[in-house]
C-alpha cells in the first residue's frame, strides 16, 4: 500500500476496477471493468476524480473522494499520465488559447475552427463550446448560435465558478442579438455560479428591462445594491425606472 504521507498536491492518472451489471433478467451477469481517471488533489484529504475520454483528456463533473478511497481503490498510472494525458491536455489548452487570440483579433472563422477542434477532443469542453457560440453571434448567425445555446444549457458539463465570465459574455451577446429569453437564462446560470457578483446581477436587470419585465428588473437591481450599495450604474438604472414609472 502507498504511504499516505507521500500524497501531497497530487495530480495524475489512476486506474480503478469497478464491477458493472451487464444484460437483463436471467442473462444478467457482473463484469469487472477497468476505467482510467484524472485525479487532482482539492484539499488535505480530498481529491477530484474525472474520467478520461477516448482522446485521453478528463471530462465531466468531478467526483469527490477521500484519501482512504484513493489509496484503497485506485492504482497510479504514471506512464499514461506523462505520455498521453498530460501532452493531450496541454495541446487542448494551446488550441483554446489560439482560438481566444483569433476571436479577440476579429478572425472569427479561424477562431471557430480552433474552438471546434477543441470540442472534437472534448465535446463537453465549456470554453470551446462557448467560443463556437460567440463566433456565431459575432457573425450574426443567430440560428446556429441558438443551437449551441441549447446544447450548452442542457449539457452536464463541468461548469465552475471560473466560467462565470463566459456566461456573462455569452449573455451580453445574446442580449445584443435580441435573444432576450436565452440571455436571461444564461445570466441565471452565471449567477448560480457566482451569486455575489453585482455586475452579473446588473446585466440580468438589463436583460429583464429589454424584455419589458420591469418588476423583475427592479428586484434584481435591489439585489445588486444589497451586494454593493455604492454601485452607481444600478442607482442610475433605478432612477430611470422611477422617472418613467416603470415597474
Amino acid at each position: 500500500m502507498t504511504d499516505s504521507s507521500t500524497i501531497q498536491d497530487l495530480k495524475g492518472v489512476f486506474s480503478c476496477q469497478k464491477v458493472a451489471k451487464v444484460g437483463t433478467g436471467t442473462t444478467t451477469r457482473r463484469v469487472a471493468q477497468v476505467g482510467y481517471y484524472f485525479v487532482e488533489q482539492s484539499g488535505k484529504d480530498e481529491f477530484d476524480v474525472r474520467p478520461l475520454n477516448s482522446n485521453f483528456v478528463p471530462i465531466g463533473n468531478a467526483e469527490k473522494i477521500d484519501r482512504e478511497t484513493l489509496l484503497r481503490d485506485y492504482t497510479p498510472e504514471p506512464e499514461m499520465y506523462h505520455k498521453q494525458v498530460l501532452p493531450n491536455m496541454k495541446d487542448l489548452q494551446k488550441t483554446l488559447a489560439r482560438a481566444d487570440r483569433n476571436r479577440k483579433q476579429g478572425n472569427s472563422f479561424s477562431a471557430e475552427m480552433e474552438y471546434s477542434s477543441a470540442v472534437k477532443v472534448d465535446e463537453t469542453n465549456v470554453r470551446g463550446n462557448f467560443g463556437v457560440g460567440l463566433c456565431f453571434m459575432e457573425r450574426g448567425e443567430t440560428e446556429r448560435a441558438n443551437d449551441v445555446f441549447t446544447r450548452l444549457i442542457s449539457m452536464d458539463a463541468a461548469f465552475e465558478k471560473e466560467h462565470k465570465h463566459l456566461f456573462n459574455d455569452f449573455g451580453i451577446n445574446l442580449r445584443k442579438s435580441k435573444m432576450i429569453p436565452q440571455s436571461i437564462e444564461y445570466y441565471g446560470k452565471a449567477i448560480s455560479l457566482s451569486p455575489d457578483d453585482e455586475h452579473l446581477q446588473y446585466n440580468m436587470a438589463r436583460a429583464y428591462f429589454e424584455a419589458e419585465d420591469y418588476d423583475n428588473a427592479r428586484k434584481v437591481l435591489a439585489t445588486c445594491l444589497e451586494l454593493n450599495p455604492e454601485f452607481a450604474e444600478a442607482k442610475k438604472f433605478i432612477a430611470y425606472l422611477d422617472k418613467n414609472k416603470l415597474g
